[in-house]
């Protein structure tokens, strides 16, 4: 199908919700709610904050911008994860309206970014839009984390973050999708934590509708700042992962089927004490990631190549674990 062109006055004819789910963002989510005002415009757009249950002051944030911000509005999520965020949005304001476009709180977007999504929308036809993400980090940590998840050691090529575009795919960051799509298949599964959007990404197709990867916006993402930060963020993909496969009994990618042996190779690595033999996986794994990093270094010049090497590291073995954990039915603690 050959896209058509799109005019200002269909584009202001859009009914929008858009919604920002968030938990302690007060670093962000004014600068952030600004922008996303001021690229407003004449689109007819409704932005819910959906929080947590805050404890920095993002609720006061919001509270005090909605006499500045005109169709502003702080819904409480009482459940607190993602997935409930947005199907209480959309079940409480997407009557009438026609898309539902996804902000994540800690990220950063272009100034054209609502509109170029609608744009792409209405121009290819798609039920859902999703974007690609440009990781940029501050800190030194922040930084190496940044380039292991730009880099294919990091993404194994997904192509949500290898920087790929215009294209119908199977799965991408979700930036915009169909409200009548998404209420046909259920919205959001709330008994995911992490990984609902390629849950979501599985029925939709499914269903029969359909996915378009734009390459004419993007997202900026902002990794974790800390070893342990990022351990616990990857453990939880690699459950939210394993849930997937198992509710829909699919077969993991070879990129996704790779990574699973890491948390195996490094506890097989103990056997090292009896037969030195055992360690030989675990060095080979080291021995690839490590090269990879001074590959970056050398090869791209990129100083946080090596220490890149040590997050990809970290990502690789907290997903396979939380993989394997959620497979045999190890399951965390549910805090209060």
């Amino acid at each position: 199908m050959v896209p058509r062109s799109c005019s200002d006055a269909e584009l202001s004819d859009i009914r929008t919700l858009l919604v920002i789910p968030c938990l302690n963002e007060a670093a962000t989510i004014e600068p952030l709610l600004h922008k996303l005002n001021a690229q407003r415009g004449e689109l007819d757009m409704l932005i819910v904050v959906a929080d947590g249950g805050s404890q920095d002051g993002t609720r006061d944030i919001v509270e005090r911008l909605t006499a500045d911000i005109p169709c502003l509005v702080l819904l409480d999520n009482p459940k607190r994860i993602q997935s409930a965020a947005i199907n209480l949005a959309v079940d409480r304001f997407g009557e009438g309206r026609d898309y539902l476009i996804r902000i994540d709180a800690h990220g950063d977007y272009p100034d054209d970014y609502c509109r170029a999504l609608l744009r792409e929308a209405l121009e290819t036809g798609a039920d859902s839009v999703v974007v690609g993400m440009e990781t940029v980090g501050f800190g030194l940590f922040q930084k190496a984390t940044a380039v292991a998840q730009n880099s294919k050691l990091g993404n194994g090529g997904s192509k949500h973050r290898a920087g790929g575009g215009g294209e119908w795919v199977d799965h991408g960051h979700h930036a915009l999708m169909r409200i009548e799509a998404y209420r046909a298949v259920g919205g959001y599964d709330e008994g995911f934590s992490h990984n609902e959007d390629a849950e979501l990404d599985f029925r939709l197709r499914r269903a029969g509708f359909r996915i378009w990867m734009t390459g004419k916006t993007y997202m900026t993402y902002y990794p974790r700042a800390s070893a342990s930060a990022l351990f616990r963020q990857y453990l939880a993909y690699g459950r939210g992962r394993a849930k997937n496969l198992i509710k829909h009994r699919s077969i993991p990618k070879l990129r996704q089927a790779i990574p699973l042996a890491v948390a195996p190779v490094v506890l097989g690595a103990l056997l090292a004490l009896l037969y030195w033999w055992a360690a030989v996986p675990i060095l080979i794994w080291a021995a690839a990631c490590i090269g990879y990093g001074f590959w970056l270094a050398v090869g791209q010049k990129n100083p946080y190549g090596p220490l890149a090497s040590l997050s990809a590291m970290i990502m690789h073995f907290a997903w396979s674990a939380g993989f394997w954990l959620e497979l045999i039915g190890i399951r965390p603690r549910r805090t209060v």
